[in-house]
């Protein structure tokens, strides 16, 4: 039976010379994977353009519960962006967000509230002008909160540590690396401030702004089995620059 639901790009991958395997974070269906035929032909029905990273589509799919590649009857950009792919700094954020949402989107069921998250958090992007520099900052700190690890506390003179093990604000220095103090531990702090505001720019110098971004990283590594290496954040700092 045919079924209608939004989603979103993750990952393309060839499949054959004309065809592609489309890994999509589904409203209906959550991670699901779908085989798109002769996207690479001469009028081609629905073309490779339209699996952008991250874009927004609406797909009619022929589901089936027992998992493995699905098909589409129809799909297409809805709604389209009107300049994040036009805009470089918008365009490196949207890859390195990519890169990590493969890492931690989960297969399994409706996740209504990560999909309408996601949803919104791109559209205010696409709209944004210009774009905040910071807006991934915010983004994964604020998606923390629907992945269950979002951080307790905040920083004072009773409690100058983040323990990023843990997710807490502390008195103490842990007995394990994972942990902030001084000046990353206030910003920190600053930025769990900015997590529902992507508009606000984050006054830190750029060496700051680097180390805070492998934090943050170091934050999902522990809280995120098999979370791994992320590189995307290069080239938004070569956009810094």
């Amino acid at each position: 039976m045919l079924e209608k639901t939004r989603g979103i790009v993750l990952r393309t991958t060839d499949y054959g010379e004309t065809s592609l395997v489309v890994k999509v974070f589904t409203e209906a269906y959550g991670l699901q994977s779908y085989i798109v035929n002769s996207v690479r032909k001469p009028g081609a029905k629905t073309r490779a353009s339209v699996f952008q990273p991250l874009s927004l589509l609406e797909l009619v799919v022929y589901h089936k519960d027992r998992g493995g590649l699905q098909r589409a009857s129809e799909i297409r950009n809805f709604p389209p962006y009107r300049h994040l792919p036009f805009d470089m700094q918008k365009s490196s954020i949207v890859l390195f967000l990519d890169e990590v949402l493969n890492k931690v989107l989960q297969e399994g069921g409706e996740q209504q509230e990560v999909f309408e998250f996601l949803v919104s958090s791109l559209q205010l992007l696409d709209l944004q002008q210009p774009a905040n520099p910071d807006f991934h900052l915010a983004f994964l700190l604020r998606l923390t909160r629907l992945l269950g690890f979002f951080p307790a506390g905040a920083p004072s003179e009773a409690t100058p540590v983040f323990d990023l093990q843990e997710g807490v604000f502390c008195s103490q220095v842990p007995p394990h690396p994972h942990y902030l103090t001084g000046e990353e531990c206030t910003a920190f702090g600053s930025l769990i401030e900015a997590t529902n505001d992507f508009s606000k720019h984050l006054q830190w110098p750029l060496p700051l702004k680097r180390v805070m971004t492998e934090r943050l990283l170091d934050y999902y590594r522990l809280h995120v089995p098999g979370f791994g290496e992320v590189r995307g954040h290069k080239v938004l700092e070569a956009v810094w620059s």
